[in-house]
């Protein structure tokens, strides 16, 4: 370990929406937190569900997280570890290193394995159904540009032919509305694609998108 600089410190503060994103994914069992390398004083920076180990901002950094440093792996293998109350852990270790390849911090997952099953997977699933908003659009798992536009396509079309509050004349246009709000008309051949999915000609398309430019 070293004295960081302002550098460093910079990379690491832009690492701590990195620790409330996985927090956010894996729910209230798994303890995510972000370690300082400072020479001075190497301790949490950054943590979220705490409430695992029972640790807080400033808590010092633990000898065996120095060992997963010093083992030479920057991801390291998750391995098991206990809880001061006795909670089993899966944890893995995560070397953040400044461009330089100097490590600088640390960002550490530890997962409760003794939490009950179904308030894990309670956790785990949205609270809110995404269809209460008539607005979303299911994230589309491509293997390829064309299939990912159908696939936004078909989702979008859905969701627009179920809305009941859009009469049938306005649907099509609507449907170009989300679908440019999404980014897709960014896409090469995409207009092309939205007019063979929706089954209107591309001329069709290219009215509705400049009624929005002009619109904006």
């Amino acid at each position: 370990m070293r004295e960081l600089s302002e550098t460093d410190y910079a990379i690491l503060k832009a690492s701590e929406n990195i620790v409330d994103g996985i927090a956010a994914m894996y729910g209230e069992h798994t303890e995510v937190l972000l370690h300082s390398l400072d020479v001075s004083n190497p301790s949490i920076i950054k943590i979220a569900n705490g409430h695992i180990t029972g640790r807080s901002v400033g808590a010092p950094i633990t000898n065996l997280a120095l060992m997963k440093l010093n083992a030479g792996q920057d991801i390291s293998d998750s391995y098991l570890t206990k809880s001061p109350d006795g909670k089993t852990l899966r944890s893995i270790t995560i070397v953040i290193r400044n461009a330089m390849q100097d490590a600088i911090g640390l960002l550490c997952i530890n997962s409760n394995l003794d939490a009950p099953f179904q308030s894990v997977m309670a956790t785990m699933l949205p609270g809110l159904t995404p269809q209460a908003d008539p607005r979303f659009s299911p994230e589309t798992f491509a293997r390829s540009s064309d299939e990912m536009m159908q696939g936004s396509i078909e989702s979008v079309r859905a969701q627009v032919m179920a809305d009941a509050s859009l009469s049938p004349s306005k649907k099509n246009r609507e449907i170009v509305i989300r679908l440019n709000e999404l980014g897709i008309f960014a896409l090469k051949d995409s207009a092309q694609i939205a007019a063979t999915g929706l089954d209107i000609s591309i001329h069709t398309i290219y009215r509705y998108l400049r009624e929005l430019k002009t619109s904006s």
